[in-house]
């Protein structure tokens, strides 16, 4: 029986939740999510777990934060005064945004805290920090390597 190695482009159908079962995303109702295994394209623990799997498997794991999303970071929230924020923008809690780094690429925040004064931002990833589990199912290796 064929299994999955790195290299190969395989589908898979997900569903994933978090310890206490909060489901965070599945593909169920979408196409299968398609990647090649030695890419980065999905969360390392993932793509660990999908290598060796064979067409029709399917399976649980649990992936901890540091193969997931890594740490949630105390370094990553920051406090702005109200004025770092573009005049205009209508902004509330949960609100996402965009901050140019100092190497002038782009990176998602979130807004967790504001007042008259302040807004309070996030970048960590909205998993980080937090164990996963998946429900896996290999569709199909696409292109073997």
């Amino acid at each position: 029986m064929t299994e999955v190695k790195p290299g190969d482009t395989v589908r898979i159908n997900y569903a994933g939740r978090l310890t206490d079962g909060t489901s965070f995303d599945t593909s169920e109702g979408r196409e299968p999510l398609q990647f090649t295994l030695g890419e980065g394209q999905v969360i390392p623990g993932l793509e660990a777990h999908v290598a060796g799997m064979a067409p029709g498997e399917k399976s649980t794991v649990t992936i901890p934060s540091d193969q997931a999303y890594g740490p949630h970071r105390a370094e990553a929230i920051q406090t702005l005064e109200r004025t770092k924020v573009p005049a205009g923008l209508d902004i509330e809690v949960g609100t996402q945004l965009q901050a140019k780094t100092a190497d002038g690429t782009m990176m998602p925040i979130r807004v967790v805290e504001l007042d008259e004064a302040t807004v309070k931002v996030d970048a960590n990833h909205p998993l980080a920090g937090k164990d996963l589990i998946f429900d896996v199912e290999l569709v199909e290796i696409v292109k073997a390597a």
